[in-house]
C-alpha cells in the first residue's frame, strides 16, 4: 500500500516536470485618441496574477503612465502606481492598494502633487 501511493507521488510528479508551468498569457494593443493622442495597453497574466501598463501620450505632450500588479483570489488585491507630466511641467504622481471580497472594497492611496503636497485617501465600501 505504501508502495502505490510512492508511485502515485512519483508519477504525478513526473507529469509535472514533463508539462511545466503554463505559460503566461499576455496582450497589448495601441489606438489613436479622439483629439490626436496616443493610448498604449499591456496586460499579462501569470497564474492567478494580473500586470498591466498603461500610457498616454496627449497631443499637447502630457504624459500620464500607470502600472498595476492584481492577485485572483477569496480577496482580490491590487496595487497601482502612476504619474503624470503636464504639458507645462507640472508632476503628479501616487500609489494605490486596494482590497475587494465578498463584503465589501477597501482602498487607501498616497498621491503627490506639482508642488510636493501629499495627500492621503481611504475608501470602505461595505455590501
Amino acid at each position: 500500500m505504501m508502495i502505490t501511493a510512492w508511485k502515485r507521488t512519483c508519477t504525478a510528479l513526473a507529469i509535472a516536470i514533463l508539462i511545466g508551468p503554463a505559460p503566461a498569457m499576455s496582450a497589448e494593443w495601441m489606438r489613436e485618441t479622439r483629439n490626436g493622442g496616443q493610448i498604449t495597453r499591456n496586460v499579462t497574466r501569470d497564474g492567478n496574477i494580473y500586470s498591466g501598463q498603461t500610457t498616454r501620450v496627449g497631443p499637447n505632450g502630457a504624459t500620464y503612465t500607470s502600472q498595476s500588479t492584481c492577485r485572483d483570489g477569496f480577496v482580490d488585491r491590487c496595487r497601482r502606481s502612476y504619474s503624470a507630466i503636464g504639458p507645462n511641467g507640472r508632476s503628479y504622481s501616487g500609489n494605490t492598494v486596494t482590497a475587494r471580497g465578498r463584503h465589501g472594497v477597501r482602498s487607501i492611496g498616497v498621491h503627490t502633487g506639482p508642488r510636493g503636497n501629499v495627500g492621503v485617501g481611504f475608501r470602505r465600501h461595505w455590501r
